[in-house]
């Protein structure tokens, strides 16, 4: 397809037409292998654009974590706001939806997780995206809770959770960590 001949959008479009490429690639293919050629192509636009859109790859795997993001936290708030009013059950709604979240048919991992074993240096805009996304949850955790030490600990529970599921290839781990974040506020509220 050539340029002229490409669907017209406007910025805000492009930029999420991109995004949406990206993510399926990058979560499939993985954050370094797979290229900005690649996304581009994919996304039927001209590398250049992408680049205006998003100015670099770390740029770009930054927005692609950001969005990863939003949607989380979009979850997680629909879960706690589905929940009675008190912080367990608010906090158990969230362990409950991670079933859903973990089906063995299309998790392949936390794009967070993965972003921050594929971005190990701090300093990269991706490494503070995924640091920034996983500390929403811890605070939200400990918003609920009011202890921080608390949450800290649901957050190895749920973390490990993320890490297991695909190891295992089942969901077995999201009812394990629902499990233990049961016991662990019965024993602590």
């Amino acid at each position: 397809m050539t340029e002229g001949a490409r669907q017209r959008r406007s910025a805000a479009e492009t930029r999420e037409h991109i995004l949406s490429v990206a993510h399926d690639l990058f979560y499939n293919g993985g954050l370094h292998a797979t290229g900005v050629d690649t996304v581009a192509g994919a996304a039927q636009v001209a590398p250049t654009t992408l680049y205006r859109v998003f100015g670099s790859k770390d740029d770009l795997v930054a927005a692609y974590v950001q969005r990863a993001d939003l949607a989380n936290r979009a979850w997680v708030e629909a879960a706690i706001g589905a929940a009675p009013g008190d912080a367990r059950s608010a906090i158990l709604a969230v362990f409950d939806g991670l079933r859903g979240h973990l089906d063995p048919a299309t998790y392949r991992g936390c794009a967070c997780q993965m972003t921050l074993a594929e971005y190990g240096d701090g300093s990269s805009a991706p490494h503070r995206a995924a640091v920034a996304a996983k500390e929403w949850l811890r605070e939200r955790f400990a918003g609920l809770l009011r202890d921080g030490e608390l949450a800290d600990q649901l957050m190895v529970i749920h973390e490990g959770a993320l890490a297991s599921a695909q190891r295992l290839g089942t969901d077995e781990p999201a009812v394990q960590a629902r499990a233990l974040a049961e016991l662990l506020l019965d024993s602590r509220l």
